[in-house]
């Protein structure tokens, strides 16, 4: 995998999940050391994504609007500003890593995303974070929509719960491998020497 042709996206690793929220992932410390060794050895080819709540659920749209309702100690109005942050132990890589910040599960949506991934002549994306049933679905869903060929790495993903983050990997492996390969850290960090 040239490393030209490739970028990781570095799913939603922020403090707000980190942490003690009620959208806390309690497994994310597991993933982290999988993440860093990746992040450290291709910052330069990292984004990190950021989901970024509204300031309250009337600045958000649609169906946006009653989520953020009920999830209204998750807006930016409740919450400290610092706890949309890339969580400290991967900060030390911004720069030359970079973040881009979505407001929907998809860092697909608005097609900014992609757009600089095409200016850049990407093809492959490699994706590690949280959560794999959510934001990490919905971003290889849309990369194999786009085009791009996905690697999930399956040690460096993680959910909410065990029995939908397996579902998550099984449907992925089962219903999209001729677009997608799921493997380990170890195993990708092989090839993309």
């Amino acid at each position: 995998m040239p490393r030209q042709t490739w970028r990781h996206l570095c799913v939603d690793m922020q403090r707000m999940f980190n942490e003690q929220t009620p959208w806390h992932v309690e497994w994310m410390g597991r993933v982290l050391p999988a993440i860093e060794e990746v992040v450290g050895r291709y910052a330069d080819e990292t984004i990190f994504t950021r989901f970024m709540p509204p300031i309250d659920a009337s600045a958000a749209v649609g169906a946006w609007q009653s989520y953020y309702a009920h999830w209204q100690s998750m807006t930016l109005q409740a919450l400290p500003s610092e706890m949309v942050d890339v969580i400290p132990p991967l900060q030390r890589f911004l720069p030359p890593a970079r973040v881009f910040d979505k407001t929907t599960y998809s860092p697909w949506t608005g097609g900014q995303l992609h757009r600089v991934l095409l200016q850049e002549r990407v093809s492959s994306i490699v994706v590690s974070g949280g959560e794999t049933d959510v934001c990490v679905l919905a971003t290889v869903l849309g990369a194999i929509d786009l085009g791009y060929h996905v690697t999930v790495l399956s040690d460096a993903v993680c959910g909410g719960a065990d029995a939908t983050h397996d579902a998550a990997l099984k449907l992925l492996r089962d219903r999209f491998a001729i677009q997608l390969e799921v493997m380990t850290t170890e195993g990708f960090l092989i090839i993309a020497r």
